[in-house]
């Protein structure tokens, strides 16, 4: 026996498995998950404030092309250096925005870059240090609409 359907009878198929399956096939944009990437890389220890520093403009007239410097106070020696730094932004629908990776032979911690911005944020970095210590900073950013304040 072969079904035949025609399409009012098909979308109404459809329909139906929609309402089956839960009603929705998932979110347009997945939840931000700055704290879970944060807790990842730190192993739930809780980082201290200082010794980072995020050189970033206050406010950004083009979210697609944001200037970032980071660099960390290190003196980069065996005996102590920056191995990793996170950096995330909690208000895009990924957090996760780099990860930059030194060893003593870096000579400095720090990089630029530019970054992408879906909207008004805070941009945070966190530093992991070869004694396995972390350090965080962070910057609000306001990304404006053609450079009018929005």
């Amino acid at each position: 026996m072969t079904l035949i359907l025609n399409r009012r009878q098909a979308l109404a198929v459809g329909a139906g498995a929609i309402v089956v399956l839960g009603g929705t096939a998932g979110p347009a944009f997945a939840k931000n998950d700055s704290d879970d990437i944060i807790k990842k890389f730190t192993g739930n220890a809780t980082p201290q404030q200082g010794r980072v520093k995020l050189d970033l403009p206050e406010i950004a007239e083009n979210g697609n092309t944001v200037p970032m410097t980071i660099s960390v106070e290190s003196p980069m020696t065996a005996q102590s250096h920056v191995t990793d730094v996170l950096v995330v932004a909690d208000g895009n629908p990924r957090a996760g925005v780099a990860t930059f990776h030194f060893s003593p032979a870096s000579g400095a911690a720090e990089a630029n870059t530019r970054i992408r911005l879906a909207t008004s944020q805070n941009i945070i970095a966190v530093a992991k240090m070869n004694d396995g210590s972390f350090f965080t900073a962070s910057k609000a950013v306001k990304v404006t609409i053609g450079g009018c304040g929005g």
